[in-house]
């Protein structure tokens, strides 16, 4: 049956075409399963090394990183990498490589089936040789050396054979995965240049597990030297924040002392200021890259669910007394430096309202001088006009004097009392066209008749 000419909903013709998918859905998903862990079984051998640019790894040429692989694989008779991908496994001799491509680093991880003639011997290493590491394109960040093996029947015996391999102070011994595991190691380097852990597992643990296991302890100390590098950065930091501070202090005091001039004084606070955003600039990314890599870690330490063994140390007891030190130290630098930012931004506008404040006093006082110098100048005028009428009514009485002569000798008149007669008249009317004219330039009406 269908409805208006279209097909039931449960009818067998409709079908889902690729025009209904999202561009990105398959590759989203697959993403999930990109980085897959690796496989192992007891006993067996993992070795894993991760190489780092040492200036802006994040915008490092990838394709440099890919020929570094594509030379190992080839070397070792390999399958030949995908150049656009961004991980790779693949079989390696007897080992099972397994690489990937991270925002700032790449890693390496090599694992093998049984245990070298002598624990954490250099050769179980040989895959990564001494030349191909040197090749490398970075400099090498972690090196991490893990043994898997089977957990003997008194879990004792497991520190008593692992007790002339760590150092005893800074042994840390954990049962993981609901005491199916014991991971032990002491966060040391040796002199082959490899940190060493070994991982006792229950006989039932399977592949699967064991894999994860160990990927997530090459990641927790992959993560935590990653993070740790921030601490050189807060530490130069800090010592340049100390020079800043006491110039910044010393500017903020002379705020209030009125016989420095504030633009000078602004422009010593821009200086600083201008230095502190420098290096808000250069260590944001560090100082991002070290909170998130930190989270990192203690997820990975919150996902082995560890639990005490037999009085040992616990990986959370020993990054709580010597890795969350170094992560609170990079914390209170970087939080240093955005307060004394504050304390600038907050300086710098009492700066520039006491500089406005200023200028507003003297441009007050330039307009008052202004009052006084338009009204000295319109005193003047008045005089120079008045001197004005003066001297324009004394030509007029001169030439109307001369024209009336005639007149005033036909009728008798002294010449004295003509001219008495038109002084008044004659600065009546100069003075009567001085103001018109006076007014029509006032109002604006210079073409106005008088």
């Amino acid at each position: 049956m269908s409805v208006n000419g279209l097909p039931e909903p449960n009818s067998q013709e409709i079908k889902v075409g690729p025009a209904t998918e999202h561009p990105l859905r398959y590759s989203l998903v697959n993403e999930l399963h990109n980085r897959p862990s690796p496989r192992l079984k007891a006993p067996a051998t993992c070795v894993f090394v991760a190489f780092k640019e040492p200036i802006d790894a994040s915008n490092r040429d990838r394709a440099v990183d890919m020929a570094h692989l594509t030379e190992l694989t080839t070397r070792h008779g390999g399958p030949r990498p995908d150049p656009e991908e961004s991980h790779y496994q693949g079989k390696l001799g007897r080992y099972d490589l397994k690489w990937e491509s991270h925002t700032e680093f790449v890693t390496y991880m090599a694992s093998s089936s049984g245990l070298p003639i002598r624990p954490f011997d250099p050769s179980a290493g040989a895959i990564f040789s001494n030349q191909w590491q040197m090749n490398a394109p970075g400099k090498r960040v972690a090196a991490v050396m893990v043994q898997v093996e089977i957990m003997p029947d008194d879990p004792k015996e497991a520190l008593e054979q692992t007790a002339d391999l760590f150092a005893k102070d800074s042994l840390t011994a954990v049962w993981v995965l609901d005491q199916t595991a014991m991971i032990a190691g002491d966060f040391r380097i040796d002199a082959d240049g490899w940190m060493r852990f070994v991982i006792f597992v229950r006989p039932d643990v399977g592949e699967g597990r064991t894999g994860r296991l160990v990927h997530r302890l090459v990641e927790l100390e992959t993560y935590r030297a990653m993070s740790m590098l921030g601490l050189g950065r807060a530490r130069s930091l800090g010592r340049k924040l100390n020079a800043v501070d006491t110039r910044l202090s010393a500017i903020v005091d002379s705020m209030g002392d009125e016989t420095r001039n504030a633009d000078a004084v602004l422009q010593e606070l821009l200086s600083v200021s201008a230095e502190l955003e420098a290096q808000a600039v250069q260590n944001a990314f560090r100082f991002g890259a070290t909170r998130a890599y930190e989270a990192i870690v203690m997820d990975r330490i919150d996902a082995l669910r560890e639990t005490r063994f037999y009085g040992r140390q616990m990986l959370t007891e020993f990054m709580r007394r010597r890795y969350q030190p170094a992560m609170r130290t990079i914390m209170s630098n970087e939080s240093r430096l955005e307060a004394m930012l504050e304390r600038a931004a907050r300086a710098g506008e009492l700066l520039r309202t006491k500089v406005d404040v200023e200028r507003s006093a003297q441009n007050q006082a330039l307009m008052e001088r202004m009052d006084r110098r338009a009204a000295l100048q319109l005193r003047l005028q008045h005089t120079v006009e008045g001197l004005s009428v003066v001297a324009i009514s004394y030509y007029a009485v001169g030439l109307l004097s001369y024209a009336l002569y005639p007149a005033a000798a036909a009728l008798h008149v002294n010449k004295s009392y003509l001219v008495a007669a038109l002084t008044p008249v004659a600065v009546l009317v100069v003075w009567w066209g001085m103001r018109r004219i006076r007014q029509s330039l006032h109002h604006g009406e210079p073409g106005k008749e008088l």
